[in-house]
């Protein structure tokens, strides 16, 4: 009996996928468990495995497709089965939008086209020298003067030509030649053509000139994460009744402690976001009601803590998760953050990786953001934006001194958090901070 294979539900929240890549072939011999192809979800790269045994019989997707959860993406069965009936319901996969044709590109088609076949025009690669003008296309050489004795450009690649005079003075004078049209016969350098070039002021330099494309616009399709990122917001900025605390720390003894763990080794080294993500996850498990999320009709506090850690990857960002972060040591969640984080970029991530996390944290610190604010992702209660961390003057008892401080700005739901409730748990986030032996302790 044929066996369908279907745009299965790859995550949690995905209702649509993009095949990216097919692995088998028609007439491809299949067997249960076989990976039979890639598929995009809105979160990662997914493989899509076969639920039976057999040949795959007809494939009803192009690499590229989009097509919902549920659809018909081929047909797996034996080599003489009838599958006429399955390939005839089932409906076509919907083809991604085609990218706008590339602006610079499309403008020089549209000069070739009015300008017709003698026209050449240089593309940006071609100035770059990645190309080349064809043979038949070079300009035929010009005279050496125009008519009234102005003296003109050496055709590309016709050797330099000058009188000794015009050498030595050249050489003298500290000319480059090179930078000199000569009016001697021939378009020859001579004396006077030198002392014109030393003469003459220097040209102002001029700011190159940005090529413009024809088109007004570009169109770019979205991408699955993309449609995603803005669903989720949009379940977020507006019916989440949200307030800001900006708090301000100070990091000179969490410097100093990651000074002296990079002394003892590469593999001790921490960063100041795997010291935040410590202290969050260890000021959440003093304060539950932070660590909750909203269900409608009541909160969850959540008795396990785990840190949804936002990273950008290129398609918009992804949050893998951080299980159990308070039971872990600074050294562990160091190794563990950085393998996340590297997954996430590869899109490499399975959705246990990606769900499941009771409160979040960004940091936009490492690109010299000094404060922002982060948008909770629902049904999270909270998150926590995470600025860099800079050298400033601050009065420490009566003295201006430079410290190194950090900047931090959590986001909360009213519905859960009040403002005296997210502001103590700050308070506590502080202390690990700026005591931070509590973190290896």
């Amino acid at each position: 009996m044929a066996t369908k294979v279907v745009m299965e539900a790859l995550s949690p929240t995905m209702e649509e996928g993009r095949l990216v890549k097919w692995l088998k072939n028609e007439g491809d011999p299949v067997a249960t468990g076989d990976i039979l192809a890639e598929v995009e979800t809105d979160k990662a790269v997914m493989e899509l495995v076969a639920r039976g045994d057999g040949v795959l019989r007809k494939r009803l997707a192009n690499e590229g497709d989009a097509a919902p959860v549920g659809s018909l993406l081929a047909v797996i069965g034996a080599a003489d089965e009838n599958i006429d009936a399955l390939v005839g319901s089932a409906p076509a996969a919907a083809a991604q939008p085609a990218k706008a044709p590339e602006p610079v590109k499309a403008a020089v088609a549209e000069k070739q086209e009015s300008a017709g076949p003698t026209s050449i025009p240089q593309t940006p690669a071609e100035s770059q020298g990645e190309a080349s003008t064809p043979p038949q296309a070079k300009a035929p050489a010009a005279p050496a003067s125009g008519t009234n004795g102005t003296p003109t450009a050496r055709p590309q690649g016709e050797r330099m030509r000058s009188s000794p005079l015009a050498r030595r003075l050249a050489s003298e004078r500290g000319v480059e030649l090179s930078g000199i049209q000569g009016s001697g016969p021939g378009g020859r350098i001579i004396k006077k053509d030198v002392e014109t070039a030393v003469s003459a002021p220097k040209a102002a330099a001029t700011r190159p000139v940005r090529e413009r494309s024809a088109a007004d616009f570009e169109d770019v399709p979205l991408t699955l994460i993309r449609k995603t990122i803005a669903r989720r917001l949009a379940e977020s900025i507006g019916p989440v009744p949200t307030f800001y605390l900006t708090a301000e720390f100070d990091m000179g003894r969490a410097a100093e402690m990651r000074a002296s763990l990079a002394e003892i080794g590469d593999e001790y080294k921490a960063s100041f976001n795997d010291i935040a993500i410590r202290a969050v996850a260890l000021a959440l498990a003093e304060h539950p009601e932070v660590n909750a999320h909203w269900m409608g009709d009541k909160i969850r506090k959540f008795n396990r803590v785990h840190i949804g850690m936002a990273v950008a990857i290129e398609d918009g960002l992804i949050t893998p998760v951080i299980f159990d972060a308070d039971q872990k040591s600074l050294h562990e969640i160091s190794g563990e953050a950085k393998a996340l984080a590297a997954r996430a970029r590869d899109r490499k991530l399975t959705p246990e990786e990606y769900t499941g996390s009771t409160f979040s944290i960004s940091n936009l610190g490492m690109f010299g953001i000094d404060q922002f604010t982060a948008i909770i992702n629902p049904p999270e209660a909270g998150i926590l934006a995470i600025g860099a961390v800079e050298s400033k003057p601050v009065v420490i008892d009566g003295q201006v001194v430079v410290r190194q401080r950090m900047r931090v700005t959590m986001s909360c739901d009213h519905r859960v958090i009040d403002g005296a409730t997210g502001a103590k748990f700050l308070q506590t986030v502080r202390r690990y901070i700026e005591h931070p032996l509590l973190l290896v302790i």
